[in-house]
């Protein structure tokens, strides 16, 4: 459930930047505020300790590796802050404010200072004062209480990315930049850290665990991951890792490790597709919600060349997708950094992922190769408006490569779209929530899918092959007669064959016989303004006497794979496939067109997870006399009232 009283604090900073009309232009009010939050925020949580550290640092004349290892110590926190001045202390001196606010951020400590600096705050600062603003803003951040007895952590998530989303919009950046809802990461964990996984975490004395987001946004995923280990396991290592693109995004999910005592260096910064900032680490824990539908063309460059020179020694072996769309890129981003020995990953994705892309397209083409290493577990269907910035349908992937031996060769489908709860107050587009209950609902379904839920209409168990198809071509054969009409003999050369009007022909070879002046391909051009489709025709046969295939008659069909195909050798999977595609012809076209064969040569193997078509359930239409009934009363009606009103 969404935190209680986090809105309030929303509020308060929002109706301070206000402030800024005038010295700031709206699309730049995040890059104030956001940055002073940050501040405020580990100004409060660094108050209980804050004179020991103080005391410590008097005697200290340069602060090293070691002195900097014993002032966290001291702070009770990853990072600390020499300068004797507070938010509160701070407003003392209203003249020399900006400085002293300086010297505050410079004695932070390297860790807390980079945030800062991410933010590129000093320029800021000096508009702020020629303003004569400066001190009215820190004068309402002094009296913003955000002291953890009073905020929690997850409540300081809700207020970070309330804002954002409100500040992205200010500056109209695009839709795919979105936050996770606490409660989605809850389900997606969950789901990744139960059974047998989270069985293996109690049993453990003393577990040592692994956790990467490549997309960290402000680092929601990673802390619920580390707290719901800690939950399951106290004493649980649980170390962290995470990349984010945005600069700013990056600062708060920086601070945020920092105050939540994890190692903030784990947290970098930059593209991890083009980047890795963790190119030889392997994780237990993967999961990301990376932005829905972002064009990837202006950084494809480094990612082809991966692509092309490394195959499957890189991280995009399978296939690249469309450039509008970089959702599986990440994928294959994240199922690179498995460990051998097992690792689970979950990815929030929307829905064109699970079909988008034709046979032997690249999506197409990296679906087949998850489901081919038997790769994907289960996906849970969301329901629609859980997310602040868009309202379509998402679905949580999990992936593994230690599949339960029961979970070989399978996928499940959970249909959750209905257990969304509507929220008293809209967030944006968010509109609904999940409530813990649905969470364990949910994660009751997923884990009882083959058991005790194999029944539930919400629930479906589905082979490999289930979602892998063919794509045949069927063809017809060619039938022509050739016709001279007026049209054909209209322009030169043609005109000195006006004679030939009306003229019918068998064959091609009967109708160019009749045009010995012309050349080659004036003759190609005259037939084929001749040609006829005549279902009653000869067929056409071109060398050798091959029968010459319609292109106006070729039809494309899907046939399902054949059962266990997946686990068959190339060899046998070819044979397979003929042997399939021909019993579809003899049974399904052939009754009806019998001239039809198949082109093998052009077959293509697809992939594609419908889901909706899964779980579609025929309605039929109310009978007619039903409808003719009801129609008859309402005319009734209408005479009654017609009557009434005449009165």
């Amino acid at each position: 459930m969404t935190p209680v009283g986090f809105q309030d604090k929303v509020a308060f900073v929002w109706k301070v930047a206000d402030k800024l009309r005038g010295t700031f232009k709206q699309h730049e009010y995040g890059s104030v505020m956001l940055p002073l939050l940050v501040l405020r925020r580990m100004d409060a949580v660094l108050a209980p300790t804050k004179q020991t550290v103080l005391d410590a640092a008097a005697g200290m004349s340069d602060i090293g590796e070691g002195q900097s290892a014993l002032l966290k110590k001291k702070a009770g926190h990853r990072f600390y802050n020499t300068s004797p001045l507070t938010f509160a202390s701070l407003l003392g001196d209203d003249k020399n404010l900006a400085d002293n606010l300086r010297t505050y951020i410079r004695r932070l400590s390297p860790e807390a200072y980079a945030v800062m600096e991410a933010y590129d705050f000093d320029p800021k600062l000096e508009r702020l004062d020629r303003a004569g603003i400066l001190y009215a803003v820190v004068a309402d951040f002094a009296d913003l209480d955000l002291r953890p007895s009073v905020v929690s952590n997850e409540a300081m998530g809700y207020i970070f990315e309330e804002l954002l989303r409100k500040f992205s919009e200010m500056s109209n950046e695009t839709a795919g930049e979105h936050y996770t809802p606490r409660e989605v990461i809850s389900l997606m964990v969950h789901l990744l850290v139960s059974g047998e996984t989270a069985k293996e975490l109690t049993e453990n004395p003393k577990p040592v665990r692994t956790v990467y987001d490549p997309a960290a946004g402000t680092g929601g995923m990673l802390m619920t991951a580390l707290h719901h280990i800690k939950d399951l396991n106290p004493a649980a290592i649980v170390n962290v890792f995470g990349q984010e693109l945005n600069d700013e995004t990056w600062a708060i999910a920086q601070s945020d490790l920092m105050m939540q005592d994890t190692a903030p260096e784990r947290m970098r910064n930059g593209n991890s597709l083009t980047a890795d900032a963790f190119p030889t680490e392997k994780f237990d824990y993967i999961l990301a919600n990376p932005p829905y539908g972002v064009d990837w063309k202006a950084y494809a460059a480094p990612i082809k060349d991966e692509h092309t020179k490394q195959g499957f020694h890189g991280r995009f072996g399978a296939g690249l997708p469309r450039v509008s769309d970089g959702s599986f890129l990440f994928l294959q981003h994240m199922l690179s950094h498995m460990k051998p020995t097992g690792s689970r990953v979950g990815i929030v994705l929307s829905g064109s992922p699970l079909f988008s892309g034709q046979a032997g397209s690249g999506e197409s083409e990296i679906r087949r190769w998850i489901l081919e290493n038997d790769w994907l577990e289960g996906i849970v269907a969301l329901p629609d408006q859980m997310f602040y910035n868009t309202g379509i349908s998402t679905y949580v992937w999990i992936l593994t490569n230690d599949k339960a031996d029961e979970d070989r060769g399978s996928v499940k489908l959970i249909d959750a779209r209905e257990l969304g709860t509507k929220m008293r107050k809209s967030l944006g587009n968010k509109r609904k929530e999940l409530t813990p209950a649905a969470i364990n609902e949910i994660v009751r379904l997923y884990g009882g899918a083959r058991g005790e839920y194999a029944s539930d209409l919400r629930v479906k168990v589905l082979t490999n092959e289930t979602f892998g198809f063919q794509r045949i071509t069927v063809e017809r054969p060619m039938r022509r007669r050739w016709e001279v009409t007026a049209k054909a003999v209209a322009d030169e050369p043609y005109a000195a064959y006006a004679s030939l009007v009306g003229q019918r022909y068998e064959t091609e070879k009967l109708l160019l016989s009749e045009l010995p002046a012309l050349t080659t391909a004036q003759k190609k051009a005259f037939a084929k303004s001749c040609a006829v489709v005549d279902s009653e025709a000869p067929i056409f046969t071109g060398r050798g006497c091959k029968v010459e295939p319609d292109p106006d008659l070729r039809d494309q069909e899907n046939v399902s794979l054949p059962a266990g195909w997946l686990s068959l050798d190339d060899q046998a999977r070819e044979k397979a496939l003929i042997e399939s595609a021909e019993a579809h012809l003899e049974n399904e076209i052939r009754p009806y067109v019998p001239d039809a064969w198949i082109d093998h040569a052009k077959t293509k193997v697809g992939f594609e997870i419908p889901f909706t078509r899964q779980f579609y359930v025929y309605t039929p239409p109310r009978p007619v006399a039903e409808i003719a009934q009801e129609i008859k009363d309402l005319e009734g009606q209408i005479q009654q009232w017609m009557s009434g009103l005449a009165l």
